[in-house]
């Protein structure tokens, strides 16, 4: 038995390459919460993108029950996390540092065994497809461009996604110039998706659609917010692009009730929410069982072991931010050249380290 010595959390705020937005936020960091946790001289690592309330959370709770467990009972350890944070409440914070630590421990129980993670879990494709994803509102048409040209012009990537419902969809107008912008630039080739990040009302985003059809959008996110399930299904009963949402998920009953509701095309989940790796196998089981396909929300080069081992993994989402600091924090980033990555399979974990040098934490537990 590998008895868990130790459970450590640390937070790092990354500011923005430049002010970032999408239909109903706007932000000028990016906070990622990575935790560690340590066994027979081993080091597993997993983060989420979370307030820096997170690494306490996981150093003040989570550690109590994790330390002195098996590293190799991840069921056990996980379903003891989440009686742990039964009074805490299981979305937000809570929910994102079990995240965390349930990534460590996969990550941990692989580098015990010698294997990588993919191999570990079983690998379904070895390279699975990906989609750029930022676009932000805050962005002036130069930087829309220059963004879409380096991902489908210089990258290859075929599949591009941008922000609308601007303001809680108070600029329908300026919404539907920049699809017309993105479209010309990706050329009619390459697909063109968009995410309003809750900002329509549901009727008010089937006009949108119906506007949009002419720039062949493939995939419309979150038309509505993802709470509003009757709005969600009637969306998607009235446009030909497909409806996706479920990126706020924290546990299975979420899950379950978007696909009863048919409220999707493709349902989302996010490892960094949901319960880890955990919870993203829950969650990718739900879909099958709706007959539905899943994309990965987020933190690509976390989601690229799990993602290579589901069946019916769509593509995950190579976000502006989070490649972006994935890149910089750790060694062993994946590329995405040609719209495709694969998770690393020659040495254990992962494959990612956080670097000797990354930035100083400015909160630890």
């Amino acid at each position: 038995m590998s008895r868990i010595e130790g459970v450590t959390a640390a937070a790092y705020r990354v500011p923005t390459d430049q002010p970032e937005g999408d239909g109903t936020l706007a932000w000028d960091a990016t906070t990622l919460v990575v935790a560690t946790v340590r066994a027979e001289g081993m080091t597993g690592t997993g983060w989420t993108y979370a307030p820096a309330a997170a690494a306490g959370f996981i150093g003040d709770v989570l550690a109590e029950v994790v330390t002195g467990a098996d590293a190799l009972a991840i069921p056990a350890i996980w379903a003891s996390m989440i009686r742990r944070v039964r009074n805490a409440g299981r979305p937000g914070v809570a929910g994102y540092a079990v995240s965390a630590v349930d990534v460590a421990l996969w990550d941990l129980k692989a580098r015990l065994l010698g294997t990588s993670l993919a191999g570990l879990f079983g690998m379904a494709r070895e390279r699975v497809p990906l989609y750029g994803s930022g676009g932000f509102t805050t962005y002036d048409d130069d930087a829309t461009v220059a963004q879409l040209t380096h991902w489908v012009h210089e990258l290859g990537i075929g599949r591009v996604k941008i922000k609308i419902g601007e303001s809680s969809g108070a600029r329908p107008d300026r919404d539907l110039h920049r699809i017309a912008l993105a479209r010309r630039v990706i050329g009619g080739d390459a697909e063109l998706y968009v995410d309003a990040n809750g900002g329509y009302t549901a009727k008010q985003a089937v006009r949108q659609a119906e506007q949009m059809r002419e720039h062949d959008v493939r995939w419309v996110e979150e038309p509505v917010s993802s709470d509003d399930l009757a709005g969600l299904r009637l969306v998607r009963g009235q446009v030909t692009a497909d409806v996706a949402a479920g990126e706020y998920g924290s546990d299975v009953a979420y899950f379950t009730r978007m696909c009863q509701a048919e409220a999707v095309d493709c349902l989302q989940a996010d490892a960094t929410r949901c319960g880890g790796y955990t919870g993203w196998f829950a969650a990718c089981a739900v879909a099958a069982g709706h007959n539905l396909q899943v994309s990965a929300h987020c933190a690509p080069n976390l989601h690229l072991p799990a993602a290579a081992a589901t069946p019916n993994l769509r593509h995950i989402e190579w976000f502006h931010d989070h490649q972006r600091i994935e890149a910089e924090l750790f060694d062993g980033a994946a590329d995405p050249t040609g719209g495709l990555a694969g998770p690393v399979t020659g040495e254990p974990g992962h494959g990612l380290t956080l670097r000797a040098d990354a930035a100083r934490p400015y909160r630890t537990a």
